[in-house]
């Protein structure tokens, strides 16, 4: 069955995925993991990112029409993040990192079977300017949604560390050991943000400036729009509070989760509502 030029096969990633955390549930999480294990592994992550890939870009830009809504937002954005990630573990000793990203797109791969978006434009196949912004967007996204995770993970490390030294324990838990130190995940966090930060502020005012090239019609201050900039705003805030004063710790988490949070709103929580709540396309 084909709904707005799916190929049938969308719940494919979502299964590979799956079967990509039972390997890795699989091996003995006390041993460390060897060198072919980690090369297999890496292998694996990149054939499904290519067939989730080619199957999300093949239901977007669907023949003559540019299809989308609040779940290929989603899967495009855990695409994007594990994507990264699977290019800077090999720089970076992030493989804590990885159970995480690859659960989200394992949820978020299939979301685009079950809610088939709605078609946005006719134009904007055959428009380059448009793919770049839609491209650009789409990066910062997931960035974004990569440094949300890394947040979280920074949060519950913080927290288990400061309870463990509270309560006069000598070793931290089993998970906390195989973490990289704070001071190596604040350092990859803010690289992502930088990026993130620089591909969001050249989406927002392309789209504020060349709204009628790039979408056919003049800017209309909707909730869109007020979400686009107030999580720009936030994550200005954010990087300059970083270079000037050095911001870092639970207060720069907390910032990254309310900057994510208003990304988040600015298109697919607005989606999530027409297209699941009011059932409107």
């Amino acid at each position: 069955m084909t709904i707005l030029g799916y190929s049938g096969f969308g719940w494919l990633p979502s299964l590979l995925y799956l079967l990509l955390i039972i390997v890795l549930g699989y091996r003995d999480q006390r041993r460390p993991e060897t060198p072919f294990f980690v090369g297999l592994v890496q292998i694996l992550i990149l054939i499904v990112l290519v067939i989730h890939g080619i199957l999300l870009y093949e239901s977007i830009f669907n023949g003559e029409r540019f299809v989308f809504g609040f779940a290929q937002d989603l899967s495009l954005m855990a695409w994007v993040g594990l994507s990264f990630y699977w290019i800077q573990s090999f720089f970076l000793p992030i493989s804590s990192l990885r159970l995480m990203t690859i659960s989200m797109a394992m949820f978020c791969a299939i979301l685009p079977d079950l809610f088939p978006g709605s078609v946005i434009s006719q134009r904007a196949v055959a428009d380059p300017w448009f793919k770049a912004h839609f491209i650009v967007a789409t990066f910062a996204v997931g960035f974004f949604s990569l440094s949300a995770m890394l947040a979280v993970l920074m949060n519950l490390q913080d927290r288990a560390l400061r309870k463990g030294m509270a309560n006069g324990m000598g070793g931290a838990p089993t998970w906390i050991e195989s973490l990289p130190p704070l001071l190596t995940m604040e350092s990859f966090l803010f690289r992502l943000l930088y990026v993130g930060y620089v591909l969001l502020s050249m989406t927002v005012f392309s789209g504020l400036f060349f709204s009628q090239e790039l979408f056919g019609k003049p800017l209309v201050f909707d909730h869109k729009t007020v979400f686009a900039l107030l999580s720009w705003l936030l994550f200005s805030g954010l990087v300059v509070a970083r270079l000037r004063v050095g911001l870092r710790g639970p207060t720069a988490v907390r910032w990254v989760l309310g900057g994510f949070v208003a990304l988040l709103l600015t298109y697919v929580g607005t989606r999530f509502v027409a297209e699941v709540i009011l059932q409107r396309s």
